[in-house]
């Protein structure tokens, strides 16, 4: 008599899928990033999020965007008690780098369907070759 039941086992595949060994990523603000001639563009998805709860600033050459969102607003009108929930409530942020000769007014945003587009534009670095010294008294 067997007690344990037949299966086909494998400790590899067992133990890879532990979580140690998964590749450990967020699953808000997957960024598509495409380069063009001129610019570069974003597509960011954001699903369940409103435009309104979507705020971008350029913080030292970075690109901030943070999206919240309030669970209060989706349960206004329901009843009934969940018994599982796995939508997203809350606040996430990401940093892009895109430079210090960026400003606020070169980038265009839109979105449609969840999905947050940002076109930058490609400009060049102010680089000074030219070498500055100190001047000693």
């Amino acid at each position: 008599m067997m007690l344990v039941p037949r299966r086909n086992f494998n400790i590899m595949d067992d133990l890879f899928d532990d979580p140690f060994f998964s590749i450990s990523e967020s699953k808000l603000m997957k960024t598509d990033i495409k380069e063009h001639d001129d610019k570069y563009e974003l597509i960011i998805d954001l699903p369940g999020f409103d435009k309104n709860d979507i705020k971008m600033n350029i913080e030292d050459g970075y690109l901030v965007i943070n999206a919240k969102t309030d669970i209060n607003n989706d349960e206004k009108d329901r009843k009934g008690k969940f018994i599982r929930k796995e939508r997203y409530y809350g606040e996430c942020s990401r940093k892009y780098y895109i430079g210090n000769n960026i400003s606020e007014d070169d980038i265009k945003a839109s979105f449609k369907n969840g999905t947050l587009e940002i076109d930058i534009p490609k400009k060049e670095e102010n680089q000074n070759t030219e070498k500055k010294y100190i001047e000693i008294n």
